[in-house]
């Protein structure tokens, strides 16, 4: 049995769509990150980040303790060795999908959660940073679209790395992006938003937040007011 530690971001979907996917037995911890419980002593002790998703694998392959596993991308890695899904064996696939999977959680998150950011949740409105994240959240797009013009997964099979990008790439109308200037881009995307895993994922999801949640002042402090002392 999975233990998921989740709430409704885009990091948290890429686990539920493994999860759907490989059709592991999971249950969910929803931590909302708007109103502080990723503080919660027995969260920080799976995720000392302070951020979802985290999980604890109480059924490793080692036959041994519950192992802890945080950061979306080492769990995906995690899960995908644990069940032999979703991650080629053969070295060249294998390498290709890890690339992918580390440009996600290395670029694409990073800029296009900036570039939502600034356009949508910043409460001054800052030309220089706005136009900065949104156009380098589009040389991405443009990135994954040449990748995309020959194959229809990333590493030519469903892997991982799609899982990975997929659910930054929902919000694009957010980060100021429009699919149709990315065709091939977009033809992946609507292959994977057909999915049974996906679309199970994200029902999910919005069982346990039907609307978005309120980005009200507690959920400012909490969300974008952390140093090292606080």
């Amino acid at each position: 049995m999975i233990e998921l530690y989740y709430w409704t971001t885009p990091n948290g979907h890429k686990i539920t769509m493994f999860l759907e996917e490989a059709g592991l037995p999971y249950t969910i911890h929803l931590i909302n990150i708007g109103r502080g419980h990723q503080f919660a002593p027995e969260f920080l002790a799976v995720s000392p980040n302070n951020r979802i998703p985290a999980i604890v694998d109480r059924a490793p392959k080692d036959g041994g303790a519950p192992i802890p596993v945080f950061e979306s991308g080492a769990i995906l890695l995690y899960l995908a060795e644990k069940t032999g899904k979703f991650l080629s064996e053969d070295t060249r696939r294998r390498v290709e999908t890890l690339e992918w999977l580390f440009w996600q959680v290395g670029g694409l998150g990073p800029m296009a959660g900036q570039s939502h950011h600034f356009r949508n949740y910043a409460k001054e409105k800052l030309g220089y940073a706005i136009e900065r994240y949104q156009k380098e959240t589009n040389r991405l797009y443009g990135v994954l679209d040449k990748r995309l013009k020959d194959r229809a997964f990333l590493a030519k099979d469903y892997s991982i790395a799609d899982m990975a990008c997929y659910p930054w790439i929902v919000p694009h109308e957010a980060q100021g992006q429009n699919l149709d200037d990315f065709p091939n881009l977009k033809r992946w995307f609507e292959a994977i938003a057909a999915r049974p895993g996906t679309i199970a994922a994200y029902a999910k999801a919005k069982e346990i937040s039907p609307s978005p949640p309120p980005m009200d002042e507690e959920a400012r402090r909490v969300l974008f007011g952390q140093t090292a002392r606080i």
